[in-house]
């Protein structure tokens, strides 16, 4: 096994369990979150806020160096516009985290946990994407 799946695995890992310690595996602490207008229980902003410094460090420390240390060079995304897709993509996912309370890596370290709702969920995430894709393909 090539130490960059072995390294991606413990990260993916290490990011399951913070999900699951951070409660965000739970769509009724996720919704109680989203919840400004009623019984709104902020907790989850500790968890957001330790993913920005996470994500922001990480950042920081691509930005100086010259290629990944477990790869050739790093995957960045090339596409800079915002576009109609990407706005409305974003509204669709929003929309179904504040329906559900789950968005897709909570959902997949949840499936464990046996909830049933949870892998409904991702069948009907899977369904969208490929829907999203054939449809694409013909459109283009």
């Amino acid at each position: 096994m090539k130490l960059i799946n072995l390294v991606s695995f413990f990260c993916g890992t290490v990011f399951s369990l913070g999900l699951v310690e951070g409660k965000m595996i739970d769509p009724a602490a996720v919704l109680a979150f989203l919840d400004f207008a009623g019984a709104w229980r902020p907790a989850l902003i500790f968890v957001l806020f330790g993913a920005v410094i996470v994500a922001y460090i990480g950042v920081e420390i691509q930005k100086h160096q010259a290629r990944p240390w477990l790869d050739e060079s790093f995957s960045m995304p090339t596409m800079r516009k915002i576009d109609r897709r990407l706005i409305i993509g974003s509204m669709v996912f929003g929309l179904g985290w504040g329906l559900v309370g789950l968005c897709p890596g909570p959902a997949v370290a949840s499936l464990l946990m046996g909830n049933l709702k949870t892998l409904v969920f991702l069948m009907a995430l899977f369904v969208g994407m490929y829907g999203f894709s054939f449809w694409f393909r013909r459109a283009g």
